[in-house]
């Protein structure tokens, strides 16, 4: 055997390969930069780009048309004056945990098989938290007041309101998003330099330069760098459970039947993380397919992705049952009434829906051969993603229509027009997921090497 081979083995488990056969330094090298050097555009990436940026352009519409005519446009009345805004902002931050999870709670784990798929997924942290963001701020109707929300130094000591959960989704999700960015830039700096080293265009060539911070790939650079990956990582773990946790204190604080309870915040992070992977797995599948990494993301990473949603999804479960159990055992009538509306009333529906989406279907996954089926795998993750948003409509919608005055009782029904900002939230995330693709490597380069180097070790020892 010559010594190229000896370096192309195969990284394997009890759980199957972490990486396929066939890899040295240099090939993954290629194989990864490749991806962002390559010169031209897929048909398919053009495709997919110009459906991503359409619907990016719808947004940008229904923000100038809701800027120019009020939220009125939207469904939201009195009693229901949350509506799809709060739904998809709660929707779209819980999408973006599975990212940080990865990225710094199976780092601090030394969990190998996060390899692969870190890089994506703390990218679409990022872009799960920029379509997150928007949604408060066009609630407000008028965001250009925005600042109110931050004890900016002003004359008239107009502080905000501390005790509102609202000024703490503030701090804590511009909290989570700055720890965010700096970790995945921090974790991109080693590969912009290869990409800067390896580019053959001299545009692209001061681009990468600039954004490597003059990495030169000494024992300082990867001293420093992993001192601050690690702390970044500190930062970040904490970061999982808090900011979840304060966005269900946006219910669990108040007094309204459905909000007022002391599992929320549990039973959000739990949430977050499985809508989070779920995600992960939407968008993993078909860059793996289309851009043929099977050999990088294989197998193993799908069955153990598949794992953790199916265990995030029974926590999810068992908040339910907690849920409809203390609705009858604490004896509170508004408490009692709302599990019976949930059931029976105008939005029972979308209740059932929900069950079905988030417990019923996800349990085929207990099935290693379900858990083996890319396809099978590929739509439950949607299932899940719908279910996750259906749980936020009932959240807000059915314990807001029905309060504590049945005088004051109403309806809502979404506008086009809370479509189309939804839709166009959808645009602006895969367009941003599109580019990332195309111009950064989608993959760590470095990490990917590293386990190349460790693996091969381990065989030659043996």
């Amino acid at each position: 055997m010559d010594s190229a081979s000896r370096k192309t083995t195969e990284a394997t488990s009890s759980s199957g390969p972490i990486i396929g056969p066939g890899h040295s330094f240099t090939s993954v090298t290629d194989r990864i930069t490749a991806l962002v050097l390559g010169k031209g555009y897929r048909p398919g990436w053009l495709f997919g780009l110009a459906i991503s940026f359409s619907l990016l352009m719808l947004l940008n519409l229904m923000i100038g048309l809701l800027l120019t005519k009020g939220v009125g446009i939207w469904g939201i009345n009195i009693p229901i004056g949350w509506g799809f805004a709060i739904v998809n902002f709660v929707w779209w931050i819980g999408i973006g945990h599975a990212g940080t999870l990865i990225s710094a709670i199976l780092l601090l784990l030394h969990q190998q098989w996060r390899t692969s798929i870190n890089r994506f997924a703390e990218a679409m942290t990022l872009f799960a938290v920029a379509c997150a963001g928007m949604f408060p701020l066009l609630h407000m109707g008028r965001p250009w007041l925005f600042f109110w929300l931050m004890p900016y130094p002003n004359p008239m000591w107009l502080w905000p309101q501390f005790r509102s959960p609202l000024v703490w989704d503030v701090f804590a999700v511009s909290t989570y998003a700055t720890v965010s960015l700096l970790f995945w830039f921090v974790g991109l700096v080693p590969d912009l330099a290869t990409l800067r080293d390896k580019s053959t265009n001299k545009v692209s060539k001061v681009i990468f330069g600039v954004l490597s911070l003059g990495w030169r790939n000494s024992a300082v650079h990867w001293s420093r760098y992993e001192t601050a990956s690690l702390l970044l990582a500190g930062l970040a773990t904490p970061l999982v459970v808090s900011v979840h946790t304060v966005v269900s204190f946006d219910f669990s604080v108040g007094q309204l039947a459905g909000w007022h309870t002391t599992i929320f915040p549990p039973y959000f992070v739990a949430g977050a993380i499985y809508s989070g992977f779920a995600m992960v797995l939407t968008l993993a599948i078909p860059i793996r397919k289309f851009y043929h990494l099977e050999d990088f993301i294989t197998m193993r990473h799908l069955n153990t992705m598949a794992k953790v949603m199916l265990a995030t999804g029974l926590i999810v479960a068992y908040g339910y049952g907690v849920e409809f159990f203390m609705g009858f055992y604490s004896g509170n009538q508004y408490d009692k009434f709302l599990i019976i509306n949930r059931l029976t009333g105008p939005y029972a529906f979308f209740y059932y829906l929900l069950i079905a989406c988030n417990i019923v279907i996800p349990q085929a996954l207990w099935s290693r051969s379900i858990r083996q089926n890319v396809t099978i795998l590929f739509l439950i993750s949607l299932v899940v993603n719908a279910g996750m948003w259906l749980e936020r409509f009932v959240i807000v919608v059915i314990s807001l229509h029905r309060d504590f005055l049945p005088s004051s009782w109403g309806m809502y029904y979404p506008t086009r027009w809370d479509w189309a900002t939804y839709t166009g939230t959808i645009g602006l995330f895969l367009t941003l997921i599109f580019l990332f693709v195309r111009f950064l490597p989608v993959i760590s380069i470095y990490e990917m090497r590293a386990l190349v180097e460790q693996t091969s070790g381990k065989k030659q020892d043996h």
